[in-house]
């Protein structure tokens, strides 16, 4: 199992991840064209040649950054896959000179166990509200917003 940096060959296959989970009702749908536009924001997880999970993070804000598209196939759940996949995307974040990441989650039980705190939609910078109103949910949604402080965590 690898995880790496997603490449151009990837979007499909991420795609693919995508529509199936969006399907179910737990993510935004995202057309194949926007991904390709956002590939750089992608980390795949890779096992015998195929795209097993993926996540992206999405700088929003001078000092803010959103954990997104955060998908692992079903045969492969509970194995630690998507808090390695969290853990890389904050390392990203740190990188980058981010202080804190944010998660609109279906799952915030997932992100609490890895050190996320629940908050107040209403304090996420309006800019984040632009993929909500695109949403099928939208105003309904019962997302969880959860953000973690990562300006000490340690590369």
């Amino acid at each position: 199992m690898t995880i790496r940096q997603a490449k151009i060959q990837d979007v499909k296959s991420i795609h693919l991840l995508v529509t199936e989970h969006a399907q179910k009702g737990e993510l935004l749908p995202r057309p194949l064209s926007d991904l390709y536009e956002k590939v750089r924001e992608f980390i795949v997880v890779e096992e015998r040649g195929s795209i097993i999970a993926c996540g992206a993070l999405h700088v929003s804000w001078e000092d803010l950054a959103e954990v997104r598209t955060l998908i692992v196939s079903k045969n492969h759940q509970g194995k630690g896959i998507g808090a390695k996949i969290v853990n890389k995307l904050e390392k990203c974040a740190v990188k980058l000179g981010v202080k804190k990441v944010f998660a609109l989650s279906f799952k915030p039980g997932f992100f609490k166990k890895i050190g996320y705190a629940e908050i107040k939609r209403e304090i996420l910078p309006h800019k984040v509200w632009r993929d909500c109103i695109k949403c099928p949910l939208f105003p309904d949604c019962g997302e969880t917003a959860l953000m973690k402080d990562i300006k000490h965590k340690t590369i």
